[in-house]
């Protein structure tokens, strides 16, 4: 049975000790001493010779940063090894979108009468994500539009637009301008190109990153921000204050200089997370996104 003395750190013991060299063992019946000792922890948390801190907003280790061919070839193993349907890990990916917008900018938060998001869809797997993550948005209670120009003829992404189409989410029918976006929305999703994403962008998704490119509202985009290189980034793409990374972050996100970073996607097994060496960060409790800290607050 370790002592209480034993449990606290350095600086906390000199003090407890000098209050009455308390060295009861702790037992149900020590309730009391115990709360003292709580206490007298708390009354010391600016001891400026204890070592112990807290640890920053999530993990304290450091996550890897995937290279584009990392990121296909565990999405591929997702699949084939550990049989995730694409259906399925899009339905993860989307609502950990939607819970990690929930958490950096809440309901409260907005400024305009209504709680209105743009979600800007592309033709692949991150627009599939975003479509996901509009319906959930719709039933934590946000006001989700999308914008999805162009889209492949394929049952998967025809079962995801029905749903949000059921749920009376609009479908716009143009992209408005820059000034009219910020007009009537809070807050804009680039679900446009995920990791997969290499080359120029063609029409429209061209005019469609140059219009996102002079909004002022708050961008976030999901998992790569969209024209970006999957491993360089880009000085004159988007500039999301926001970016939520799936799986694991992309290398393009260490040139990431927004506001909030999450990651999304509490679906890795943890024998491909050891394969791969990814360093995950713990996810608290039973949530499906968790904040990262970014560099400029290390």
């Amino acid at each position: 049975m370790l002592r209480l003395s034993a449990r606290l750190p350095a600086c906390y013991r000199l003090t407890v000790g000098i209050a009455g060299q308390i060295s009861t063992t702790l037992s149900p019946s020590s309730k009391l001493v115990c709360s003292w000792a709580s206490q007298a922890s708390r009354s010391m948390a600016d001891c400026t010779k204890c070592d112990t801190k807290a640890p920053p907003k999530s993990a304290m280790k450091k996550v890897k940063f995937l290279s584009q061919k990392e990121a296909i070839t565990i999405d591929e193993e997702l699949v084939s090894t550990y049989s995730y349907s694409i259906e399925q890990l899009m339905e993860l990916a989307g609502l950990s979108c939607a819970t990690a917008i929930a958490k950096a900018y809440p309901l409260n938060s907005f400024t305009k009468a209504e709680p209105t998001v743009l979600v800007c869809c592309g033709p692949g797997n991150n627009g599939g994500d975003g479509l996901v993550c509009a319906r959930h948005l719709k039933l934590f209670g946000y006001l989700p539009s999308i914008y999805y120009p162009k889209h492949k003829d394929i049952e998967l992404y025809k079962n995801l637009s029905l749903q949000c189409k059921n749920m009376d989410i609009p479908f716009l029918s143009y992209l408005p301008s820059s000034s009219l976006i910020d007009l009537s929305y809070n807050l804009v999703v680039d679900g446009i190109f995920g990791f997969s994403f290499s080359g120029q962008a063609r029409a429209p998704f061209d005019d469609i990153i140059k219009t996102l490119k002079n909004i002022m509202i708050p961008l976030c985009s999901i998992d790569v921000p969209s024209g970006w290189d999957v491993e360089k980034g880009s000085e004159d793409g988007l500039q999301p204050e926001f970016l939520i990374s799936l799986t694991a972050p992309k290398m393009c996100a260490e040139h990431f200089k927004g506001k909030h970073h999450y990651l999304g996607g509490r679906f890795v097994p943890p024998e491909l997370a050891h394969k791969y060496q990814l360093s995950l960060p713990e996810y608290p409790g039973t949530e499906c996104a968790v904040q990262l800290v970014l560099k400029s607050s290390v």
